[in-house]
């Protein structure tokens, strides 16, 4: 199971959670190209170690993991997936 990142981050894009990540799966960051396209940041599934250390450092409480995920978001699942899945696609 991974943590995802729900509607809340749309428009915010806090970065803490970036800092905090062990394993470096949220993207994008504020360095990267499409940090100023994209809506939100995104946590990658296949990554994801499931500690939960980006969880209490999101200003707008837009993280949970997949199993609280709140029904309304339940989409983000496969959101958050896509956002990777067109990187790999991307960068071949």
């Amino acid at each position: 199971m991974a943590y995802i990142i729900a509607e809340p981050c749309i428009g915010v894009k806090d970065t803490a959670c970036t800092e905090v990540c062990p394993v470096d799966c949220i993207h994008p960051k504020k360095d990267e190209a499409d940090f100023e396209v994209e809506e939100q940041l995104y946590i990658d599934p296949a990554e994801c170690i499931d500690c939960g250390a980006c969880e209490p450092v999101c200003p707008v409480n837009a993280i949970f993991p997949e199993s609280s995920l709140p029904e309304k978001w339940k989409n983000f699942i496969e959101k958050n997936a896509q956002y990777y899945k067109r990187k790999k696609e991307a960068t071949g």
